[in-house]
C-alpha cells in the first residue's frame, strides 16, 4: 500500500493522506525486496460547510466560506534489514480560501486569500513486529517520527476592506502551510491474511505537538476595537494554536487479479487538549468519519492508486479559548464555538515505484 506521508493545514479539522504500509503488498500478500520506494500521493477537497457540535449551521449562499486545498506530497523511502525501514517526505500546498465576511463583508464582492509552498517535512523510522516471511497471515508495524516547523505558519496575503484598499496579514489558519511545531509522532499498522483474495488492515496515527501556541495572529489584519474582537484577544483566540492530531483506519481489502478494491472506516480530528503542554490558542477542535472505499492497480513494481473518502459525521467542540471567552461574555446566549469547515469527500490519487 502507502507509507504514512502527511500534509496538513493547520486551521480547519485535519485531513490527513493515505497512510499504508510501503513494503507489504496487499495485492500479491508479500513483503518487497526492492530496496527503495517513491512514493507521489496528490491530495483535493473542497471545504464550505460548517459545524457547531454536530449541527450544520446554515448561512446565505453569499455568506459561505469556501477553502480549497490541493496538496502533493513526495516520499522517499529505503527498506532496510530485520523489517527496519525509513521514510522521508515533503508535502508541498497549494490552498485558497474565498470569503466576502473576512473582506469588506457580504454587500462587497468575494475575494479569496491564498498559500503556497512546502509544508512540515516528515522523518518516520519503522519497525515490523515480527520478522517479515513468505505467506504470513498477520503482523504489525510500529513506526516513531519526528516532524519539523518548516511549513510558514506565518503566510500573509491581502484582505480588502474596502474595494480600494488592502491590508497584509496572515491568512486564515485552515490555509496556512504549517502549524508552527516541532513533534513527535507515532503509529501502527497491521494486517491480517483471511485468505489470498481477502485481507483486513488497521492504522493509529497520532501527533504530539509539545508548543502552546504558535504567536500568529487570525484577526486577518483587523484591530480589535468592538467588544467582539476585545473579548477573542482577553481569551487568547486570536492566536493560532498548535495542537496534536490523530487519524484511524480500518477496513478490508478484495483482490481481483492485478486489482485491489479496499472498503472501510476511517476518524480523524483534533482533540481539545494535547497529551504533552498546554492547548491555549485558538483551535477548532473536533472530527469526522468517513466511508472510505479505494482501488489500487498494480503492475511489476508500480501501483497507482485511488481513495474517495465519503464524510458521513462531523462534530467539533470547544476549544480552551472559547471556554475562555464564553466565561467573558457571561451571557447563557453567548456561547463561543469555533466552528469547523469540513467537504462533503476527499479525493487522493497516487502512484508507488519500488526500485
Amino acid at each position: 500500500m502507502i507509507i504514512s506521508i502527511t500534509g496538513y493545514t493547520q486551521g480547519c479539522v485535519i485531513v490527513r493522506n493515505i497512510s499504508g504500509f510501503g513494503q507489504y503488498n496487499f495485492t500479491d500478500n508479500s513483503f518487497s525486496r526492492s530496496d527503495w520506494y517513491i512514493n507521489v500521493t496528490n491530495r483535493y477537497f473542497k471545504s464550505y460547510r460548517d459545524f457547531k457540535g454536530t449541527t450544520e449551521l446554515k448561512f446565505p449562499d453569499d455568506s459561505i466560506q469556501t477553502v480549497r486545498s490541493f496538496t502533493t506530497d513526495f516520499t522517499v523511502g529505503r527498506f532496510l534489514k530485520n523489517g527496519w525501514s525509513l521514510a522521508l517526505s515533503l508535502p508541498i500546498s497549494v490552498n485558497s480560501r474565498t470569503s466576502k465576511t473576512e473582506h469588506g463583508g457580504i454587500a462587497n464582492p468575494a475575494h479569496a486569500t491564498r498559500s503556497f509552498g512546502i509544508g512540515d517535512i516528515r522523518f518516520t523510522a519503522y519497525k515490523w513486529v515480527l520478522e517479515p516471511r513468505v505467506n504470513q497471515k498477520i503482523n504489525f508495524q510500529f513506526g516513531l517520527g519526528v516532524k519539523l516547523a518548516t511549513g510558514d505558519y506565518q503566510y500573509q496575503d491581502y484582505f480588502y476592506r474596502k474595494e480600494d484598499s488592502a491590508i497584509l496579514a496572515p491568512v486564515n489558519p485552515s490555509i496556512q502551510l504549517g502549524d508552527g511545531g516541532t513533534a513527535i509522532f507515532t503509529e501502527l499498522n497491521t494486517f491480517y491474511v483471511v485468505n489470498r483474495n481477502i485481507n483486513f488492515y488497521g492504522n493509529f496515527y497520532y501527533l504530539i505537538n509539545p508548543r502552546d501556541h504558535n504567536g500568529t495572529s487570525n484577526l486577518l489584519g483587523r484591530k480589535p476595537t468592538t467588544q467582539s474582537l476585545i473579548y477573542q484577544v482577553k481569551a487568547g483566540n486570536d492566536i493560532n494554536s498548535v495542537p496534536d492530531q490523530y487519524t484511524i483506519r480500518a477496513g478490508a481489502n478484495f483482490k481481483l487479479n492485478k486489482w485491489l478494491f479496499s472498503a472501510g472506516l476511517r476518524n480523524e480530528g483534533i482533540p481539545v487538549h494535547d497529551l504533552v503542554g498546554k492547548s491555549n490558542g485558538s483551535r477548532r477542535g473536533g472530527h469526522n468519519t468517513s466511508i472510505e472505499p479505494g482501488i489500487i492497480y498494480s503492475v511489476k513494481k508500480a501501483s497507482v492508486y485511488t481513495y474517495i473518502p465519503i464524510i458521513i459525521s462531523r462534530k467539533t467542540r470547544q476549544s480552551v479559548a472559547d471556554k475562555k471567552e464564553t466565561v467573558l461574555w457571561n451571557d447563557p446566549n453567548r456561547i463561543i464555538f469555533r466552528q469547523g469547515g469540513f467537504a462533503n469527500y476527499l479525493v487522493f490519487v497516487g502512484v508507488q515505484f519500488k526500485l
